[in-house]
């Protein structure tokens, strides 16, 4: 029993040395578009865009959220709020925000009545605004971020600069609970056995990255991949957006920026999970394998350290104490992104276990119902595994 203890402790150890030592070496290459040198001179001359804001039954979030980007210091700028089929007031709010003088003709709404077959509500959303697109650029956000007056000028300064075909933005989350910093802070850390931000430029590297709260895409670029036409039954759209435009070999970068774009995810560690329920399972291409593999990876690379560092006996204790300690130092590295302080790393068993329980209800919920339910509405299985 004790060679179980070595043998897992060091592997524990060797797993996350990867990506400590990877985002040591490499994470200082991702810019924080914050810094002066993003902000762009006077005599810039600053490309049309549009932003594209699909939104479902967001009463409560779409109002500040649209008066955001009106007060964005951008000139040439167009705003389209996509009302997908919503039964509660955002459609309203759409509509007395750009009769309102401050709107200037700058945001347009867009009312979706009907479903058609074979889409996704959201990807048809943003289908339907970028249809109506001439501007250079176009701006996928969400209908519950907040813009901080200089994001969009900083962020297509630099797209211009490094002749950008997409640019992903991390967002700040708003996190008023220890149960709200723990849950989400996790997928940040864990996310980095999957992702490596610095390899996103990199054509030659399978890292791609797509950010729902910012896709900032060109248009040729958008054209390229078949727009959201070509993406109509994804699930996890952002992503899959990143993944397209990664595969046609076009531009690609990611960046950091702190209060640039803000959002209230959720409330509550609970709240989280139920997010995640309903598009875990999609990430996992649907495939009851992949989530069985991914809970029972998720449980011993973030639950065992933490068992293993109290209960294996004498020195078969001191690589697994060495694995937590490389969980802290990813968790303090992650600390400037995510906004977490770093002691939530001693929550890392109680987020991966809540994970798991996602995963296992994302599935054990589609495959009961056959299909999955998303904003009112049940695509099946079969459809989206076709997809």
């Amino acid at each position: 029993m004790i060679w179980w203890y070595w043998i897992s402790g060091l592997a524990l150890v060797a797993i996350w040395l990867v990506p400590v030592l990877e985002h040591a070496k490499h994470l200082h290459r991702i810019a924080h578009i914050t810094t002066p040198e993003w902000d762009p001179p006077p005599d810039f001359a600053l490309p049309s865009l549009t932003i594209v804001v699909p939104a479902r039954n967001e009463a409560a979030e779409i109002e500040p959220a649209l008066r955001s980007l009106l007060a964005l210091d951008y000139p040439d700028l167009k705003i389209i709020a996509v009302n997908d089929r919503s039964t509660d007031a955002t459609g309203d709010i759409m509509n007395r925000l750009a009769a309102e003088p401050a709107s200037s003709g700058r945001l347009r709404p867009l009312h979706v009545t009907e479903l058609p077959p074979r889409w996704l509500g959201k990807t048809h959303a943003m289908w339907i605004g970028a249809r109506q697109i001439t501007s250079e650029w176009i701006l996928f956000t969400d209908a519950d971020c907040v813009f901080r007056p200089d994001a969009l000028r900083r962020a297509i300064f630099y797209a211009v600069s490094k002749s950008l075909d997409h640019l992903a933005l991390m967002p700040t989350f708003h996190m008023r609970t220890w149960g709200e910093r723990m849950i989400i802070s996790f997928p940040q850390v864990a996310g980095g056995f999957v992702l490596r931000p610095w390899k996103v430029s990199d054509p030659e590297a399978r890292d791609s990255i797509g950010i729902g709260a910012f896709n900032l895409v060109r248009r040729e670029a958008y054209a390229t991949i078949g727009s959201f036409e070509a993406l109509r039954l994804q699930v996890v759209d952002d992503l899959k957006l990143g993944e397209a435009i990664k595969k046609a070999r076009l531009r690609q970068h990611v960046v950091f920026g702190r209060g640039l774009v803000t959002l209230r995810w959720i409330e509550g560690a609970w709240g989280v999970v139920r997010i995640l329920e309903k598009n875990l399972f999609a990430f996992l291409n649907f495939r009851v394998s992949l989530a069985l593999a991914a809970c029972l990876l998720l449980l011993f690379v973030n639950v065992w350290p933490f068992v293993g560092a109290v209960l294996a006996p004498g020195l078969s204790r001191v690589p697994f104490i060495a694995a937590v300690i490389l969980i802290a130092i990813r968790y303090h590295q992650s600390e400037p992104v995510t906004g977490a302080p770093t002691t939530v790393f001693l929550a890392t068993p109680i987020s991966a276990a809540l994970t798991a329980i996602a995963i296992v209800g994302s599935a054990y919920k589609a495959i009961r119902k056959g299909g999955v339910t998303w904003r009112g509405t049940t695509y099946p299985l079969e459809e989206l595994r076709k997809k």
